[in-house]
């Protein structure tokens, strides 16, 4: 298994070089978010990243959890680790200081998850559904629904999940067939099943808490009539302890195709006791408080795929000995050159490098805009963020996690024929990664709620926020010289991207189906468009850290290269997802169901 080394330099170059994180926690009042304190958070957890869980990362998927009569154990050192995670204060950092967080601000938390994730996919996914339970809790829930749950999943004792899909639908949330009824007490007693819960049950805290969509009979069908509540694995008092257990049950788990070490559940609620959260109907609005923190976890999760699958892929680029390069010999003590002398692994290697630094920029940019909207005082503040954030997190969520499966496939390319060998963990990375194209919303249905319901339903009006930022950064750097190579590019690509956007909407008016045909290269030309923002704003960083003399000149340089080979030999890809736009749905319509033989 290729030993993870969690990437610090990278990490604080995007956070305090590029995104001038110390000012931007100073101007939202973080003020114990110092660099220092950063840099101290940053090292502490890349410690418990290398030495606690990438340890168990390849052990923990070969053997799996287990599942009998209903309870899951996790593999071995899962428990213990978890047991560390929650001493070392890790699930607290981001939290509200009202239930026992730190209050430290949500973009360092995403930076430390970015680690946990390279290092060990499926043991992060056991905390990081439970921020997404606290989000949906604080921000929808009663004051005795508050008090009664956020301080065990604050502090770790206690995890959550989301429950939607059940066996007869997915994404179709309307056609859930979950009831929940009132009881005289003004709880609920929630009846169904749901598939595909992570982390639904599990040996590592002593509670927890699902969050479930159900219906309320007499309620309207379909989205209108769906409900949101909290239903615990064990009961709780008003005073926040766990008592009896409650009428759930983990009836199996899944086996899969990778994240063996998480399980996948299937959980009856058997009148189960339910809390609701929000308004009677409107759960879905709530649910997407939680979908939306998800969303930009799973998005971090390609980054971290790209990133360990790189890692492994040049360690064995640069020790691995096969032929000799065409352009003459480099190794010239050895039988041959290390493969990293031949383009097409540098193809690879640097395909992975430009994902996996160019992501984690575009996901800290995120987080950043995260943080405005708890902490900035200014509401017009807050919306260019919220607009920005609606905008780019469908694109980060597909884009980052279907680049991130390209990144895992080019891991085991490296590697040859033992690439395929399980002992050697790049084929691990691969399966792990699968899923996030999957869950959260697989990558169709980010395209159309970018390109449908953001885009053409706010007719265009969503894209100018980030698009102002865009135009800025190109005539702020239209003089410099060595900028012109990112440059132009980026106001040409973005020029196309306008018309392709009014084009689609033209040809919607009269056949709906082109939204369809179109949304998935519409959404993969934007996250080609948007990367290259980003690198060229790192590109020009570099620059100007190299004009001004430094230390650390090949680390720059580097920078600069990668961003070279983006735009040559990446952001071209995007023209290609243009024509199919262009090209529009006839072709993808034109057979009838009944003509899909074989």
């Amino acid at each position: 298994m290729p030993e993870y080394k969690a990437p610090i330099r990278d990490i604080k170059f995007v956070m305090q070089e590029l995104l001038d994180c110390d000012n931007h926690y100073q101007k939202l009042g973080y003020e114990d978010a110092s660099l220092d304190m950063v840099d101290a958070i940053i090292s502490e957890a890349a410690k418990f990243t290398e030495q606690v869980i990438a340890p168990i990362n390849q052990s923990g998927d070969e053997q799996g959890c287990t599942w009998t009569n209903g309870e899951v154990t996790t593999p071995d050192g899962f428990k213990e680790a978890y047991q560390q995670y929650v001493e070392g204060g890790w699930p607290t950092l981001a939290q509200n200081v009202d239930f026992g967080g730190q209050g430290l601000p949500h973009s360092l938390n995403t930076a430390i998850t970015e680690l946990f994730s390279s290092a060990n996919h499926s043991f992060a996914m056991y905390p990081g559904l439970s921020h997404g339970a606290l989000a949906t809790i604080e921000a929808h829930g009663s004051e005795q629904q508050k008090n009664q749950f956020i301080p065990k999943l604050v502090e770790g004792s206690w995890t959550g999940t989301m429950c939607l899909t059940e066996p007869h639908c997915g994404t179709d949330l309307g056609m859930l067939r979950t009831k929940a009824e009132l009881n005289d007490d003004g709880s609920y007693s929630l009846t169904g099943t749901k598939i595909f819960i992570s982390a639904g049950e599990h040996d590592l805290s002593d509670n927890i808490v699902h969050i479930v969509i159900a219906r309320i009979p007499g309620s309207p069908e379909g989205s209108k009539g769906i409900s949101l509540f909290i239903v615990p694995k064990f009961n709780v008092t008003n005073e926040g302890e766990t008592s009896d257990r409650n009428a759930v049950n983990c009836g199996s788990i899944e086996h899969k195709m990778g994240i063996n070490a998480n399980a996948t559940c299937v959980i009856n609620f058997d009148g189960a006791k339910g809390y609701l959260i929000g308004e009677v109907n409107r759960g879905l609005n709530c649910m997407f408080t939680f979908m939306n923190v998800a969303r930009l976890g799973v998005a971090t999760e390609g980054v971290a795929a790209a990133e360990a699958s790189f890692q492994g892929a040049l360690a064995y680029a640069k020790d691995r000995l096969q032929m000799r390069s065409l352009s003459g010999v480099k190794n010239p003590d050895g039988p041959a050159d290390a493969i990293i002398v031949h383009p097409d692994v540098r193809r690879m290697l640097l395909t992975q490098k430009s994902i996996a630094e160019g992501g984690r920029a575009l996901i800290a940019y995120l987080a950043q805009l995260v943080d405005i909207g708890h902490a900035s005082t200014c509401e017009e503040e807050k919306a260019t963020a919220e607009a920005k954030l609606a905008l780019l997190t469908p694109i980060a969520k597909a884009f980052l996690t279907e680049l991130g499966l390209e990144c895992t496939s080019h891991g085991v390319q490296v590697f040859g024929g033992h690439g395929f060998i399980k002992e050697w963990g790049m084929e691990q990375l691969m399966r792990d990664t699968k899923i996030s194209c999957l869950y959260e919303g697989t990558t169709g249905i980010q395209a159309l709620d970018l390109l449908a319901r953001k885009i053409l339903g706010s007719k265009g009006k969503i894209l100018k926020p980030f698009g102002s930022e865009v135009t800025k950064f190109c005539l702020e750097n239209a003089e410099d010289d060595a900028m012109q190579e990112f440059i132009q590019p980026i106001m040409s690509f973005g020029g196309d991207w306008q018309k392709m956007t009014e084009k689609v909407g033209e040809k919607a008016m009269q056949n709906p189906d082109e939204i369809g045909a179109a949304s998935v290269d519409y959404l993969m030309y934007s996250g080609y468009l948007t990367l290259a923002y980003f690198w060229a704003k790192m590109a020009k960083v570099a620059q100007d850290k190299l004009k001004e003399g430094c230390d650390d000149e090949a680390f720059y340089q580097a920078k600069i290269k990668t961003a070279r080979f983006y735009f040559q030999r990446i952001l071209p890809r995007a023209n290609g997802h243009a024509a199919c736009v262009e090209n529009g749905a006839e072709s993808m319509m034109a057979l009838d169901a009944d003509d899909f033989s074989f």
